[in-house]
């Protein structure tokens, strides 16, 4: 069953990643290059918008961009979370309290009430978003980090190797990191599931970059424009909104199987 899982995620993500690099926007997502509100035809795959832009070309480079910010603010918070789930499990005592008391406080507060004001502050860019969602999703992964590294720490030959004059180093290059890396893995497709999804969120908003397009850039415009309002809806929100909920799933699914084989408790189940 894992397997089946995570071949159906890696799929999932293997099409949206092949359109994402491999498939030619065939107009500028940002030209006007027919009538408005044209259904779908051989010259326009899935129509026109409002204002004449081929909506197949928006949909291309909205690929791209929610999955390029998606992961590079998933990389930045599980790296912003390794780093502190391995200083606290490590150094133990008033450093790990004071790092998980911020890793607590950032779990504790209301989600999208701060992630919105964050991203209205900020301003409309990418690089905010990138920051606005690494900021509010590397809490978790810290937490689990600093679990594993307690336990590394804990084992008999860890305490050896330290106890024989074993560096920091040498016990992070030797028997922290592999003991990590599956986790961190785990945790950079879990982040960046939520990462597209939080992108896309924002972007709906009205609080991403209206210069980039992305998924949710193109479902903001389609609602803001009258998309719903005339037969538009069917090729302008639908298949923005189906790449979101794909990506979401491949994700989840590719999350999951890798969590069956790094946690233990749950090879069984």
């Amino acid at each position: 069953m894992k397997s089946v899982l995570s071949i159906i995620g890696l799929t999932i993500l293997g099409v949206l990643g092949g359109i994402a690099i491999f498939t030619p926007a065939p107009y500028d997502p940002h030209e006007r290059v027919s009538a408005p509100f044209q259904p779908p035809s051989p010259q326009h795959w899935l129509g026109t918008n409002d204002i004449g832009q081929d909506i197949f070309s928006e949909v291309v480079h909205g690929t791209r961009t929610s999955l390029l910010v998606g992961m590079l603010a998933a990389f930045l918070a599980v790296l912003i979370g390794v780093i502190v789930g391995v200083i606290a499990g490590y150094s133990g005592g008033s450093v790990d309290t004071l790092c998980m008391r911020a890793v607590d406080v950032v779990l504790v507060v209301p989600f999208l009430p701060l992630m919105i004001v964050l991203a209205a502050y900020l301003g409309p860019s990418l690089l905010n978003v990138i920051l606005v969602i690494a900021a509010l999703t590397w809490a978790r992964p810290a937490r689990v980090i600093r679990s594993q590294v307690l336990t590394v720490k804990s084992l008999l030959y860890v305490e050896a190797a330290h106890a024989v004059g074993g560096s920091f180093w040498h016990l992070l290059r030797w028997h922290i990191i592999p003991a990590i890396v599956p986790l961190a893995m785990t945790q950079f497709v879990t982040v960046a599931s939520g990462a597209i999804l939080i992108e896309s969120s924002l972007a709906f908003l009205g609080l991403g970059d209206p210069v980039q397009k992305s998924w949710g850039t193109v479902l903001y415009y389609a609602q803001a424009r009258g998309a719903f309002l005339t037969g538009a809806w069917l090729w302008w929100v639908v298949p923005p909104g189906a790449l979101i909920t794909l990506s979401v799933l491949g994700f989840a699914l590719v999350g999951y199987a890798l969590e069956q084989r790094t946690n233990p408790r749950l090879q069984y189940n």
